[in-house]
This record gives structure tokens, C-alpha cells and sequence, in this order.
């Protein structure tokens, strides 16, 4: 089981740094806090042989702090951009860490790049398509270090239903990338 222990000030942080952003709109100055933190990517992974999308399933202490019966996310395989690599290598490396399949490079899809967060960061995130076959399992994935990732399928017949099922916590990329894949592949 899972649950919040204490929330505390935090006054020296590793990944985001806390912000007042002092700006000029329409003639006044204006203040807005806000974190910086770093950009990231994500991949939509389709599994050819099990006719099913891979997802991970991890606890995030944010969505526990809001909802305290339930901090499990369904998200696609992602990562920050903290290594001077491109992105589409970071996504190539996170799909092993998290997942467990090595994809080339240059197998990697662009789907589109946009901002989230725009309220508190506006981080900038790239999300990328890639298929994946039983040949290229290398690992059993479940991320780095205190990572807890489980990789999830989802088959393609119950995708549409999981989009809208709420009782399942996902990410609006997750909702995005499954529109475009519905939208561009079709034929699978």
C-alpha cells in the first residue's frame, strides 16, 4: 500500500528549481511563479505480436497527493532530457530502461513535440511511435535504480474502452498518442 507521510518545503532540489518570472504583457508588469524543470520525451510502443499497445504503470507521489486512494499512472515509456544525447536516443534508452525492448534509432517516429504544464512550467515534451516484436525483448524493462515501472499491455480491441475508462489513471499523452495512432495507423 501507498500513501503520503509528510509534504515539506523543499529549498534544495535535484530536478526543478522554484521561479518568479517578472514580464511585460500588454504594457504591465506582471509576476508569476512557476518551477523550471527539464524537457522530456515519450514513446507510443506498439507491440506487433501481441497486437497490443506497451504502457508503463508507476506510483507518482504528485497524483497521490491529490488523490490519496490512487497515485498509479498509466503512461507511455518516457524520460527527462538531462544527457547532451538527441532526443530521439533518450527515447531509444528509455524504452530499454522502462520496458525492456531495444529499438534502433532509427525505427523512432515523431508523432509532434508541445507544451505541458503551461500553468507551472511549460515543459516542452516530444513524443515518438516505434513497434516492437518479441525479438527484441532484451531485459524484462522496470526502470533504473528505486524505479518501480511495471510494463503493461494494452490489446488493441480494448484500447478505445481504457482511453475513457477513468478508473484507470493515464496522462494526456497516453489519450493523444492513442487518437494519433487511431487516426495514422489504422492498417494495423
Amino acid at each position: 500500500m501507498y500513501k503520503i507521510n509528510s509534504i515539506q518545503p523543499l529549498n534544495e532540489s535535484n530536478f526543478i528549481k522554484p521561479i518568479l518570472i517578472n514580464y511585460t504583457y500588454k504594457s504591465i508588469q506582471r509576476k508569476w511563479e512557476a518551477v523550471t524543470t527539464h524537457d522530456s520525451v515519450a514513446v507510443l510502443l506498439w507491440h506487433r505480436d501481441k497486437n497490443a499497445f506497451v504502457l508503463v504503470k508507476q506510483l507518482r507521489a504528485t497524483v497521490l497527493n491529490k488523490n490519496p486512494d490512487n497515485g498509479m499512472m498509466y503512461e507511455l515509456c518516457a524520460g527527462i532530457i538531462d544527457k547532451d544525447k538527441e532526443n530521439a536516443q533518450i527515447a531509444k534508452e528509455e524504452v530499454l530502461e522502462e520496458c525492456g525492448y531495444d529499438i534502433p534509432v532509427q525505427n523512432l517516429q515523431k508523432i509532434s513535440s508541445f507544451y505541458t504544464s503551461v500553468g507551472i512550467s511549460g515543459t516542452h515534451q516530444t513524443i515518438y511511435y516505434a513497434e516492437c516484436d518479441d525479438s527484441m525483448k532484451i531485459n524484462d524493462g522496470g526502470g533504473l535504480d528505486d524505479e518501480d515501472i511495471e510494463v503493461v499491455y494494452i490489446p488493441l480491441q480494448k484500447a478505445k474502452e481504457f482511453m475513457f475508462d477513468e478508473s484507470c489513471q493515464k496522462t494526456t499523452g497516453v489519450l493523444m498518442s492513442f487518437y494519433w495512432f487511431f487516426d495514422n495507423q489504422h492498417s494495423l
